[in-house]
């Protein structure tokens, strides 16, 4: 493979937005079930986006459509004293997250070697937010809003590879959701998978692709350093 680029999902491949919600929900309202708010909130994810995809809501930054879910969610869920300001808060915490365990020491290995960026959902301000606050390396961030268009749209990894200046076989697309990588398989982009098995909690299944799907399968992103021989201190 003659990769020269890495763009990597964020929200679950990156950083652990389910423990998030729980500690920022938790010391909040803590009478409230944060594990079922915090999965019902994160379920609401995709159906969200492809309505916007599908032009059945018009384009908005993620900051908003988060709060508009959140209010979705509060809302089925029977909770009505959830003050504008606490619901403002708790949307603010998709730009506080803290990354998974091996994400930084990974980035830093892969940059070595590959051109590392964010190609996230989450806008400009949330990914900055989050790669100040957890030390992301990135060389660059590529949110979404840079398209209007969100993912799995083709035109998001057909952006991101125009960015970069690469063919889309010079660029590969980190994720743990298989539904984001068959998009960017779709166009051209090689795919790593990396395995999650936290991202929906400790009692979740952990979501697996299938055999020879995608081009790389890694337990976390020193493996992928590791399979990529990235280099090493």
């Amino acid at each position: 493979m003659t990769v020269k680029a890495l763009t990597f999902d964020v929200y679950g491949t990156v950083v652990d937005w389910r423990s998030a919600i729980l500690g920022e929900g938790s010391a909040l309202r803590p009478s409230l079930d944060w594990a079922q708010l915090a999965d019902a909130w994160r379920g609401l994810y995709r159906p969200t986006l492809d309505r916007v995809t599908r032009g059945e809501l018009a384009w908005s930054p993620f900051d908003h459509l988060q709060r508009v879910m959140l209010d979705q969610v509060l809302e089925r869920s029977g909770v009505s004293d959830v003050t504008d300001a606490e619901r403002a808060q708790l949307t603010g915490v998709w730009g506080r997250m803290d990354s998974w365990p091996d994400a930084v020491p990974g980035l830093n290995r892969l940059k070595r070697q590959f051109v590392v960026c964010a190609l996230s959902n989450g806008s400009v301000w949330q990914l900055v937010s989050l790669a100040k606050r957890a030390g992301l390396p990135w060389d660059l961030i590529l949110s979404v809003e840079m398209f209007h268009a969100y993912k799995p749209d083709p035109r998001v990894y057909q952006g991101a590879a125009e960015l970069l200046q690469c063919r889309p076989a010079e660029v590969m697309m980190v994720a743990a959701h298989a539904y984001d990588l068959r998009a960017a398989r779709d166009v051209g982009l090689r795919t790593a998978f990396v395995v999650r098995p936290l991202e929906w909690g400790p009692h979740a299944t952990a979501e697996l692709p299938e055999p020879g799907e995608f081009d790389l399968v890694a337990r976390d992103f020193m493996d992928l350093a590791d399979q990529l021989a990235a280099d090493v201190d």
